[in-house]
């Protein structure tokens, strides 16, 4: 027999069909990130909410336990004798005198992070004096990874930086009300004739007196965009040089506020025990002088450069698994279409290679082998670490005195550089000019900028060795005798010895000899 049409439960069904679909509908709101897309900032569920487990577990079990003979930290504190090399950037042969007339104005626009921005602002004055120009304070371009808007002004101190040039080139703040319209709107809404957008990379003085001059001549004014790495290092009159180091390592000074806080966060790596009680720049004077003290602390910088689009980039596994390597190829896929050189290789392919990034664990091992124990000091100058804590939670068991810039300010002294990302990079950057050690996770921006201001003030700096590094965690018998033997053999050429440029190389990071002439 049929049975009776039931309205009731109709009715429910529907309820609970329309209850599912409210759920659904809110559900992205309370937990965003199980929807959302692959963008730069999401966190993957893989890597930031399961941090893998240590993948090098018997040196990490000695590691923790190890105790440095006291000979070894005396040789890796030690700094670095005086190796013959000084600064030559202002010659008494060749003083610099400012040309009566300049040619015309000169703009550039400048992109990538701090320190990419740096070296173009070198590179500006640079051209600038080939051109005889008069340089506009460069623009800094709004970098689309970390959103920040900070100027020139707000990082740099700009009157600094125009007096130590003052003979050298002419720079202003800003153009006359005649050029007023010459902005970065006016050339992004059309073609323009003032505009050099065909700049190529590592052009030579010649390109620029051809193609940027008789535009300066004919309209008073030229615009370069864009101008990163738009300025060859070789086969340059050696004044130019002189003064591309001069910029770099003199004239580029940061603003009060972020030397301030820089100095704060060294004073108190340095003697710990001294805590300030309040907040404000007054209390941080009082407290901050450059009197030597009885007992004064050392400390290292670590730039862990281990963030989520190097992770992917690399195309190595992290130990994270089939799902870590699936979420890190599409992350690959949506910010380069999979057009990733390393992805065609194996993961024991790359690291033979040295082209994998040390994970916070492997530099940790590195450390301890060099020398480096718990009782170091160690500052974290990182933005953001691809596992987040999670992931550095092996790093911090190995040096418990770990610090960061967070943990060594209360957020109102870091309240006007906070969610600024290129201002934070600079405190960084002050932080790790200062310290007695500096080493970095992997080569980058920041790596090469340092690497070259440490040697011109001769200050120890650690290059990991990333071709002895790589065949030494893939070997998983290894013991660790062995790996630190290993370790300290193929490190003792990398601690600060002077490196001389060879061709093509950087100027910024390799300042001699074109900067330095023997002592």
């Amino acid at each position: 027999m049929r049975q009776p049409y039931n309205y009731n439960n109709q009715i429910h069904q529907s309820r609970r069909s329309a209850f599912a679909a409210l759920f659904l509908l809110l559900l992205p709101i309370f937990i965003p990130n199980l929807f959302a897309p692959l963008g730069r900032a999401s966190p993957s569920l893989f890597s930031e909410w399961n941090a893998p487990k240590p993948r090098h577990l018997s040196l990490l079990e000695v590691a923790l336990r190890w105790r440095t003979p006291i000979k070894q930290q005396s040789d890796l504190w030690s700094p670095l004798p005086n190796q013959g090399w000084k600064s030559c950037i202002d010659s008494a042969d060749d003083p610099p005198s400012l040309p009566e007339r300049s040619q015309g104005y000169i703009q550039v626009f400048l992109d990538g992070g701090l320190n990419q921005q740096r070296m173009g602002i070198c590179d500006a004055v640079a051209v600038a004096q080939i051109l005889n120009a008069t340089l506009v304070i460069p623009h800094l371009e709004v970098n689309p990874v970390w959103q920040d808007s900070s100027s020139f002004t707000d990082i740099f101190d700009v009157d600094h930086f125009i007096n130590v040039l003052r003979d050298e080139v002419s720079i202003v703040k800003e153009l006359p009300r005649q050029y007023s319209w010459s902005t970065r709107e006016y050339y992004a809404t059309g073609i323009r004739a003032t505009r050099i957008k065909t700049a190529p990379v590592h052009a030579s003085a010649d390109w620029y007196l051809k193609n940027v001059l008789p535009v300066m001549q004919s309209y008073g004014i030229a615009a370069i965009s864009p101008f990163s790495h738009r300025l060859a290092f070789d086969k340059l009159p050696i004044k130019i040089q002189h003064l591309r180091c001069k910029v770099n390592f003199e004239a580029l000074a940061f603003v009060p506020r972020i030397r301030l806080i820089g100095e704060t966060l060294v004073h108190r790596l340095r003697y710990p025990s001294g805590k300030l009680q309040e907040s404000g720049s007054e209390v941080l004077r009082e407290r901050i002088d450059d009197t030597p003290k009885e007992g004064a602390g050392k400390f290292v910088v670590l730039h862990l450069r281990f963030d989520k689009d190097m992770a992917a980039h690399s195309a190595c596994d992290f130990g994270g698994g089939k799902a870590e390597k699936l979420a890190l190829a599409k992350y690959r896929q949506v910010l380069w279409q999979g057009r990733v050189l390393n992805s065609q290789f194996t993961d024991n392919e790359l690291r033979n290679q040295g082209r994998c990034p040390l994970t916070p664990e492997e530099i940790g091992l590195l450390l301890t082998a060099l020398g480096f124990n718990n009782s170091t000091r160690l500052y974290l100058a990182s933005h953001k670490v691809y596992g987040g804590e999670a992931r550095i939670s092996t790093l911090r068991k190995m040096f418990p005195l770990m610090e960061d810039k967070k943990s060594l300010a209360s957020a109102k002294e870091l309240a006007e550089v906070e969610g600024k990302a290129s201002l934070m990079a600079a405190v960084d950057y002050y932080v790790s000019l200062r310290s007695d050690i500096f080493i970095s996770a992997s080569p980058g921006n920041m790596h090469n900028a340092l690497l070259g201001h440490r040697a011109y003030l001769n200050l120890k700096t650690i290059r990991p060795n990333m071709l002895l590094l790589g065949p030494l965690f893939l070997n998983k018998s290894m013991e660790w005798p062995e790996f630190q033997r290993a370790v300290i053999d193929g490190h003792k050429n990398r601690q600060g010895q002077m490196r001389l440029r060879k061709e093509k190389q950087s100027i910024y990071t390799y300042p001699a000899p074109d900067c330095m002439c023997r002592a």
